[in-house]
């Protein structure tokens, strides 16, 4: 079991910048090094999308919604993923999902919640 803990939403203006964080850890076994780590959004009545993955090796791969303003990394000592959002706008209100793939197996986080608005 693999438990996922997202954090760093919250109110933002547009054109600000927001990290988000994401802590996975393991009850026994999985190394987080080994994860491939993710970050979902979902708007209201819309489905949910992928916004970024990275993989064990630390490959980067974004989804089309913040392409090129967001930056996903991740931090194996601190069994951390984050996602660098820049010059948000009021679209890109969401929750925010962070996800672990870990041995063959999607863990989810319960999400955090982003709003862009003056």
């Amino acid at each position: 079991q693999v438990q996922v803990v997202e954090s760093g939403g919250g109110l933002v203006q547009p054109g600000k910048s927001m990290r988000l964080s994401c802590v996975a850890s393991a009850s026994s076994g999985r190394v987080f090094s080994s994860y491939h780590m993710e970050w979902h959004r979902q708007a209201p009545g819309k489905q949910r999308e992928l916004v970024a993955h990275i993989t064990n090796d630390g490959e980067q791969i974004y989804g089309g919604s913040m392409k090129g303003r967001c930056t996903i990394s991740r931090d194996n000592d601190k069994r951390t993923a984050y996602l660098q959002m820049n010059n948000l706008n009021p679209e890109d209100t969401a929750v925010y999902f962070c996800l672990a793939f870990a041995n063959g197996t999607n863990y989810w986080g319960q999400g955090t919640q982003v709003t862009v608005s003056s």
